[in-house]
């Protein structure tokens, strides 16, 4: 069975995986770094694994990258790789895809699929045209300390998701359809009561020639052209990168390190070259992208009008303002937003208005908004910004201090690939996609050494 597909930078591979006997609730822990500033929950999950095999003892929460005791914490991590290889805690799978079927307490069915792909072929650099491609800025400053750990490591553990735009949704979905042809690798509740995973493995030729198949579709240069409105000097972005795009960036850094020191025939299939993902659709039914709005504070609005006026003015840009009574009347006279016609809205102690910006330079509104607001925080220092999800809580900050918001509209699926194909990156804190406990949890290892 064919295991790489040059074309696509996909390879099929080889899994890891917990014994039977292995508690897999235990050993599968969501990433700590969704809880940053939430001790809490690290005392909980490491008091729920306790002496239990877990992946709480083979990953390294980003939290503690500048601690003075990070040389010992990444020690003790490959020692539990090599004890769990060892003892026969983790074995090996060996090679084939896996189709998830996620329950959480937002959504009664997530589909995902854990393939590899080819860091040889990846640059995450700005206005990079490979196949593979960031949505965000890469901060390179990251990258080194995280290069201490994926470097010494025998295992990766993968919590990176990449995003396909796939319409017709061929290459994941129909495989649910299949699932009585595939071996169940695990399932069971997740920590916490997190809801359910199912994870089956595909290694049937027919279902892998299917996802290669409609993968290739979804990589042609003509159809790509046809569904971006874009010529032949932008190249087929076929996976985005969304969460976890700086684990995938130190991936890549590692591997040029280490691709020096191999013979030009080693470095075709080393275990080092590829990374695992999870590939999700963007149109799944149960992705919604929900918008982050922006709050600035000990800002004078009338200056704020102006200058916001000006700055549009100045990218040939033009700016119309439509006032309202109340938001409700607001609310009422809201219009979709077009490719020449962007809009978001605010409040001042009288009235709301409707900002319409007329001939935009960036595809999002978000990315049109947050350009002026970086410009003017640049220049008026004693202005602040938070960015806030949910409206009643920017209506909440807004009438205890008068404080100016802007309001965005729900950003359409279809605009994400569009936006990095025409803009490169999307704007910081463009949407909010899932809550924390949704998040991937670690549970599949693969080697990345001989």
């Amino acid at each position: 069975m064919q295991t790489f597909f040059e074309s696509l930078w996909v390879q099929i591979p080889e899994i890891y995986l917990p014994k039977d006997w292995v508690d897999l609730t235990k050993w599968s822990v969501v990433a700590c770094d969704q809880y940053t500033s939430q001790p809490d929950y690290r005392d909980w999950v490491k008091n729920f694994v306790w002496d239990a095999p877990s992946t709480y003892k083979l990953t390294f929460p980003e939290i503690y990258l500048n601690d003075p005791d990070k040389e010992e914490r990444i020690a003790k991590i490959n020692q539990n790789m090599r004890d769990y290889l060892d003892q026969w805690i983790l074995e090996n799978k060996w090679v084939w895809f896996i189709y998830l079927d996620r329950q959480t307490s937002q959504v009664r069915s997530r589909k995902w699929l854990i393939m590899a792909l080819d860091l040889e072929r990846y640059d995450f650099s700005k206005w990079s045209q490979t196949l593979i491609r960031a949505t965000e800025w890469t901060i390179i400053e990251r990258i080194p300390p995280r290069m201490r750990i994926r470097e010494s490591a025998l295992f990766e553990l993968p919590h990176i998701l990449v995003l396909i735009d796939d319409q017709k949704k061929q290459v994941i979905e129909p495989l649910a359809n299949r699932t009585d042809k595939f071996k169940k690798l695990y399932d069971f509740d997740m920590m916490m009561d997190w809801w359910h995973i199912t994870g089956y493995q595909v290694t049937d030729e027919e279902s892998i020639n299917w996802i290669i198949a409609w993968l290739t579709a979804l990589a042609d240069k003509e159809a790509f052209k046809e569904k971006y409105w874009v010529g032949d000097n932008l190249w087929v972005l076929l996976f985005a990168m969304w969460d976890g795009n700086h684990s995938f960036a130190t991936a890549k850094a590692v591997w040029e390190t280490k691709k020096k020191e191999l013979s030009e025939e080693e470095r075709k299939n080393h275990p080092a070259r590829f990374a695992i993902v999870e590939i999700e659709n963007v149109h799944d039914n149960w992705i919604n992208f929900e918008p982050i709005h922006r709050v600035l504070f000990n800002v004078d609005h009338e200056h704020l009008y102006n200058e916001m006026v000006k700055y549009f003015r100045n990218i040939w840009s033009d700016v119309e303002i439509q006032h309202f009574g109340s938001k409700e009347e607001l609310k009422e006279n809201l219009q979709e937003s077009s490719r020449e016609e962007h809009f978001f809205w605010w409040a001042n102690s009288d009235w709301y208005d409707i900002i319409w910006i007329k001939n935009p330079k960036l595809n999002l509104e978000v990315g049109n908004l947050q350009a002026f607001l970086d410009e003017y925080l640049k220049n008026n220092h004693d202005v602040t910004i938070d960015y806030v999800h949910w409206e009643d809580v920017v209506e909440e900050l807004w009438r205890k201090k008068w404080n100016q918001w802007f309001m965005l509209p729900i950003m359409d699926k279809s605009d994400f690939f569009k936006t990095v194909v025409l803009d490169w990156a999307l704007p910081r804190k463009t949407f909010s996609m899932w809550e924390a406990e949704e998040k991937r949890f670690y549970l599949e290892a693969r080697k990345i050494v001989k």
